[in-house]
């Protein structure tokens, strides 16, 4: 069959088999990805866009193109644009850096090798070399290298395990079933002669559906198959357990369905810079404005004074041509008023504060070697005002392992590691309380009065599942079981641990070794778990010839599913409220007898659902309804998703400190409740909002319905209890569409937490997208997998958890720590310190040149408007390079406005951040007009102590320059002070930047003074330095008019701290005086509190542990026999 090209181009897509010659027409799109923000042709063009986007690059632009006008500038025509130069150079090559270490890791991931069938034989490629239409051979632990369509593998019935942790999060390894036509093609000749093609669907971002049809030749003669997502291995998720595949590639690179949910590196500018960037248009308004009126000064002059001053030769020039030029000339006078120097000193400290959180031994995983890695500088100071955090749950929050910890049985409670408050209460009386271990199960197992409901108890942890298990060949009693739901995982090897040892699994029956002794079980039937049935049965034979009905499922289905007398459901009820209060996830164990006929009746009934065509779902469970009841409660099992170490703790903290958390995972919905209620996210009295409608006019209503009753709040009981807002992805995909989106956040924002489940990485990166455009919050994200991804470039700061296996979210976030419990640290100090510590440079960087150059402003009004300086050129330049650059980088980089101590005991501190207190508008413009304010104390005066001239010795007059350098001295000896009262934490080095500043001007003056001169550089200089320093009118005025300055600004201080303290001048004062923190009895009685209501919220929901693919397992399992050899491949 030929199809032209065209023939595919509007719904599908075709790959032909072992046809490359045919695929190659079609052009599509090669395997190599791309992470990086820039490459050789738009690094130029992006890197110039996003630094010109900076209002005051442009500003300075300006500047340096004006001054290259010949007799405009009254300074040197590279005073500006040099500085400039310097600036964009530096931020380049942070920028190359930075992006560098992204083309690495994609070069990386191109670069992996993997087997590519070249004729009848498999060579070795790199990725970027496969193309749609390879059939490739993966083998176990390996990566898919692109999207494939699973042909055969080498165990029974073309069946594999694949994990797809980089793709939704879940660990639990799931099952794929190539085709049957396809599965006896095990060598690489056979496969190397299959002829045909795929008719696929097109690229799309669905992780969970595909629609295509194999369509295989022989001769004139097509077999048509359909495909569906049961045959798709997609890029991103690893084989495992499985030693080897054969694929056929349909989607390639960025085509791919990983890619497809993957967003585009986006450029980050923090608030900070925002507002920076607005206050800069303001003070350019200004800076217009001041050149303005000199350029008007001057005109007037002009106009009406040009009789009194022919020595200037004004008649030889237009007067127009020469407004326009002093307004030129003003601007580059004053333009410092924005300073230059800003710039650098914030990539400089923000550099230091990132190396400060690198090297911090508080955030360093010993156990993995792993510091904290600040992979962006630029939005350090973020992380002081996050106020939502979006985090992934499998890996980030949970560790990934599930473990067997407890069990109750027969009403007697075991556990792994017995309790000590629990170890001392064995026995009261003949009944027993408290726990046993699981060495007194062995013994209870041979002599108690439990005994046959401890071996029956086993015996379904040992054979009700779905497990497969897989030998070691080197080592054969080591076996290793791969499990669908983690969970199934950690029971059977729970009881394997109790030597009831699962060993073999074939389509009819299973094997379990029991204290050594191998028992066959042959399997009848097998009830499947779904969230509606919330339990999973299996009907067993066994050696013993008699049929049982094995079921285990959540508390509420088994309970009512009892028989009327079961003798230990108090005991083991009071067990499982135990269980959940410590955050473990249980399950209901039990069992009955089924007589033969009964069975016999049941059996065709159940057949006949099975094979119904018109919901056969609907009738299997029905058909299980019939035969489960009247069980026999034998007891509970209690497992542990284990949280990563301080987990709990943290998200308290954070919630404390003013911070909502939201979950987004793709995990199962109970299980994500469940790790909602034990990491703390979820507490007792929280009212849950569950949204899994299935249809888009229900979903609606439910909405308007909940968000009516929040609004009514007021009236209601919902007011004084907090909510919670649950959802699925099929659910979300509603609720993101444009006509509800609003209504669900303003819902959402009203909840003190939010989890998603089930959802898609770009779904994840979606809820991220709306919060970020309806909310004016700063957001951080948090993942470890590839899945999280998009979220983590969609938020604000994006932290990945690094030290696992899969960097892929470490290298694509801001900022790497290696356990979730380090984001409190990384947030509540790094980020508050370097939010304050940046704020306070900003502000001073504009304080500091504001002072000075509207000195030159006043002094503008009383020389004519001429442009003339009051100070040397030289010294105005050194002023920002060398004078002042130390005290706003000590400040950047040591100030602390309360101890780390402080500040994580008392989190709520954080709040400032997310107030913006420390850094907004009206505290820039206070700071602004205090500069205008000293600037205008200093000059006149200045003007005053020198009404008539400082007169000499000789009888000569000093004149400007002795003027200037004292007026100068005094601007120095004023933002030093103003320096010295806004610092917090003296250090060393603030001893040596702020006092340190004056000495070296001191020692700087005489030299330069003295040597310039010479040299021809600043003539105004010769001869001035005896003339000053012996002046007494010089040291009277640097030391009196500073402290006019700076005594308002102590006065305001002073009254702030006394009269309108804010919180974090008492938490000063507290550090200050070393007063003890009394709250330890109050959060005793408040955790009293919390475990009676912990008791009432599990009364009525226990989280159960249960989060396997729903339906279609069982087949695949059936079909399993591990007696059988595997094909090489």
């Amino acid at each position: 069959m030929s199809l032209s090209p065209q023939t595919q181009s509007g719904e599908f897509r075709l790959v032909y088999l072992n046809s490359s010659s045919r695929n190659s027409q079609f052009k599509y799109l090669h395997n190599r990805i791309s992470t990086a923000k820039y490459n050789f042709v738009t690094f130029l063009p992006k890197f110039l866009f996003e630094q010109f986007s900076k209002y005051a690059n442009i500003f300075f632009l300006f500047i340096s193109c004006i001054q290259q006008i010949k007799d405009i500038s009254p300074t040197s025509r590279f005073s500006t644009l040099v500085p400039l130069i310097v600036v964009l150079i530096a931020t380049s090559f942070k920028e190359i850096f930075e992006d560098y270490k992204r083309h690495q890791s994609d070069a990386e991931a191109n670069n992996r090798p993997c087997k590519v069938l070249v004729g009848s034989a498999f060579e070795e490629k790199p990725w970027r070399d496969v193309v749609v239409g390879d059939i490739v051979r993966v083998s176990d632990k390996e990566f898919f290298p692109a999207d494939l369509i699973l042909l055969s593998s080498s165990e029974p019935e073309a069946l594999c395990y694949i994990e797809t942790s980089n793709l939704d999060g879940e660990t639990n390894l799931k099952i794929k079933q190539g085709l049957q036509v396809t599965s006896h093609l095990t060598t690489p000749n056979d496969v190397s002669e299959l002829q045909g093609y795929i008719k696929s669907e097109l690229p799309n971002n669905s992780l969970y559906t595909y629609d295509g049809t194999l369509v295989i030749t022989n001769g004139m003669a097509e077999k048509i198959i359909p495909v569906d997502p049961n045959q798709i291995l997609l890029r991103g998720a690893q084989l495992r357990n499985t030693n080897w595949v054969y694929g056929v590639v349909v989607f390639t690179g960025h085509e791919s369905k990983l890619m497809r949910n993957a967003s585009a590196t986006p450029i980050k500018r923090t608030n900070v810079e925002k507002m920076t960037n607005h206050q800069i248009l303001f003070l350019f308004g200004i800076l217009v404005i001041l050149s303005l009126a000199c350029a008007v000064g001057s005109l007037i002059r002009r106009i009406y004074y040009t009789q009194y001053m022919g020595y200037l030769q004004l008649n030889n020039t237009n007067m127009w041509a020469e407004f326009g030029m002093n307004i030129l000339t003003f601007l580059i006078l004053f333009n410092n008023l924005i300073p230059i120097s800003l710039i650098v000193t914030m990539e400089v400290v923000k550099y230091q504060q990132a190396a400060l959180i690198n090297s911090d031994l508080d955030i360093y995983y010993a156990k993995t070697d792993t510091p904290a890695l600040a992979r962006t500088s630029s939005l350090v100071e973020e992380l002081g005002q996050i106020e939502y955090i979006f985090s992934d749950k499998t890996g980030t929050l949970t560790c990934n392992e599930m473990e067997f910890q407890q069990c109750s049985i027969g009403g007697i409670g075991y556990a792994d590691k017995i309790d000590p408050s629990k170890k001392n209460q064995l026995s009261e009386g003949n009944s027993a309380v408290g726990q046993y271990d699981f060495n007194k199960l062995h013994e209870n197992l041979q002599s108690h009065s439990t005994s046959s409901v401890i071996r029956e108890f086993l015996t379904l942890l040992a054979t009700c599942h779905t497990v497969i298990p897989e030998r070691n060949e080197s080592n054969p009693d080591d076996i290793t079981y791969q499990a669908a739901s983690p969970d199934e995982g950690a029971l059977v090897k729970g009881a394997s641990q109790l030597r009831y040892v699962f060993t073999t699994r074939r389509p009819k029956s299973i094997t379990v070794e029991i204290y050594g002794e191998a028992k066959e079980f042959e399997i009848l039937n097998i009830c499947e778990f779904n969230s509606t049935r919330k339990r999973m049965s299996a009907i067993v034979r066994g050696p013993d010839g008699k049929i049982k009905l094995y079921c285990k499922g959540a508390d509420t289905v088994i309970l009512e599913r009892l028989a009327p007398k079961n003798p230990f459901v108090d005991e083991t009820l009071a067990h499982l409220e135990e269980y959940a209060t410590e955050g473990l996830r249980t399950l209901c164990i039990s069992m009955r007898e089924i007589p033969e006929e009964e069975y016999q009746a049941w059996s065709v009934i159940y057949d006949k659902a099975a094979t119904t065509l018109v919901n056969r779902q609907g009738e299997l469970d029905k058909a299980a309804e019939m035969i489960e009841k009247n069980l026999f409660l034998l007891g509970a099992t209690a497992i542990e998703d284990k949280l990563q170490d301080g987990v709990p703790s943290t998200i308290h903290t954070l919630a404390q400190a003013g911070i909502k958390i939201w979950i987004l995972t793709g995990d199962r919905q109970e299980t994500a409740i469940n790790i909602g209620y034990s990491c703390k996210l979820l507490s007792e009295d929280m009212r849950l909002l569950i949204f899994e409608q299935e249809s888009r006019e229900a979903f609606a209503k439910g909405l308007d319905e909940r968000l009516a009753a929040v609004r009514n709040a007021k009236q209601s009981v919902l007011e004084s209890e907090p909510l919670a807002l649950v959802i699925n992805g099929s659910t979300l995909a509603f609720a993101l569409e444009k006509e509800y989106e609003v209504q669900f956040l303003e819902l959402a924002t009203k909840c003190k937490a939010v989890i998603c489940c089930r959802v898609s990485p770009l779904q994840k990166a979606l809820v991220v997208k709306l919060v970020k455009t309806h909310l004016k919050a700063i957001l951080l994200a948090i993942g470890d997998g590839a899945n999280d991804v998009s979220m983590i470039q969609a938020a604000h700061v994006g932290v990945g958890i690094s030290g696992m296996e899969g960097l892929q979210a470490a290298r694509s976030a801001d900022f790497a720590i290696s356990q979730f419990r380090y984001l409190k640290k990384l947030l509540l100090v790094h980020g508050a310190w370097s939010y304050q510590r940046l704020s306070k440079l900003i502000l001073y960087s504009f304080y500091k040149n504001i002072t000075l150059y509207m000195t030159q402003f006043w002094f503008t009004l009383f020389n004519g408007f001429s442009g003339q300086t009051v100070y040397e050129s030289w010294t105005i330049t050194l002023y920002n390079v060398l004078f002042t650059v130390m005290p706003p980088m000590v400040i950047g980089i040591f100030d602390q406005f309360v101890s780390a101590r402080m500040l994580d005991r008392y989190p709520e501190m954080y709040k400032f951040g997310q107030n913006k207190e420390f850094f907004n508008v009206r505290i820039f413009w206070g700071w602004t007009i205090n500069a205008f304010y000293h600037s205008m104390i200093l000059y006149f005066l200045a003007m005053l102590f020198f009404l008539d001239d400082s007169i000499l010795k000789g009888g000569t007059i000093g004149g400007q320059w002795v003027f200037g350098t004292t007026l100068y001295t005094a601007v120095l000896v004023t933002v030093l002070l103003k320096a010295a009262l806004v610092t917090d934490l003296w250090t060393k080095y603030t001893w040596l930047a702020i006092p340190g500043s004056f000495i070296i001007w001191l020692i700087f003056f005489p030299i330069y003074a003295t040597v310039a001169p010479l040299l021809g550089i600043a003539e105004e200089y010769d001869g001035l330095l005896p003339v000053l320093y012996g002046n007494p009118i010089f040291w009277f005025t640097i030391l009196v008019i500073p402290t006019v300055c700076i005594l308002r600004d102590y006065i305001w201080k002073f009254m702030r701290r006394m009269y309108f303290a804010k919180p974090y001048h008492c938490v000063q004062e507290i550090q200050k005086f070393n007063i003890p923190d009394y709250r330890p009895r109050m959060e005793r009685f408040r955790k009293a509190v919390n475990k009676v209501r912990i008791i009432q919220r599990m009364k009525l929901s226990r989280g159960y542990a249960f989060s396997q693919t729903e339906s279609g397992q069982a087949g695949l399992i059936r079909a399993y026999d591990t007696t059988r050899r595997k094909p090489s491949g």
